[in-house]
């Protein structure tokens, strides 16, 4: 019979505050292309892909120094402000979403939530993979992939659409950056769990055996 091991509570507030972000990115990324068409001036399909393109070239340039530089200081605190930091300006670019009429608008936006990606992946998976239980790693990888991603992906799909024939696909933007900011406030959680200096018996891994 299947039992839900115990899982340390840096591991779960990680997959809770990402769940709220997937769920929150869930709202708006199915309906933005029919929101650039129908509500951003003079945009055409190439808009959208442009927009695309813009994000992911900014953020995959950006988080590999992000991440190397993070590496090179010793201990988490570092991480977990750099993370705060990128969740900060992701969550405010969201809803920038609402106020925005031009094309140059959405690729700004775009460059600017690229950037708080890049502050925010490489501490956010560098600190999930420190803290995972010895005698359950690919439980809680697992886990994290079917809560966070999985359901969170999901649950925001039912919603996108029933919400925005409801409210509008603008207002989506304000309630993607309430859940955004919820997720802010819920990872602020992990800091009595930080920790100031790294140890070397595991090469820098803090690998949990008690849990808090």
């Amino acid at each position: 019979m299947f039992r839900f091991p115990k899982v340390n509570s840096v591991i779960l507030i990680i997959i809770f505050a990402h769940f709220i972000f997937t769920a929150a990115a869930g709202l708006t990324t199915p309906l933005f292309a029919v929101f650039v068409l129908n509500n951003i001036g003079g945009s055409a399909v190439t808009v959208v892909g442009f927009a695309i393109a813009i994000y992911w070239v900014v953020k995959s340039l950006l988080q590999l120094p992000v991440a190397r530089h993070l590496d090179r200081v010793s201990g988490e605190m570092d991480d977990h402000n750099a993370m705060l930091a990128g969740a900060c300006i992701f969550t405010i670019a969201t809803f920038l979403f609402y106020f925005s009429r031009e094309v140059w608008h959405i690729y700004g936006l775009q460059v600017l939530m690229a950037i708080g990606d890049a502050l925010f992946v490489p501490p956010f998976f560098a600190i999930f993979s420190r803290h995972l239980d010895r005698e359950h790693i690919g439980f809680e990888w697992s886990l994290f992939s079917s809560f966070s991603v999985g359901a969170g992906s999901a649950l925001g799909g039912i919603f996108s659409g029933l919400l925005a024939s409801i409210a509008g696909i603008r207002v989506m933007f304000l309630i993607n950056g309430t859940l955004m900011l919820i997720g802010f406030v819920i990872l602020w959680f992990l800091r009595p769990y930080i920790s100031p200096r790294m140890g070397s018996a595991d090469g820098g891994m803090i690998i949990e055996q008690k849990r808090p």
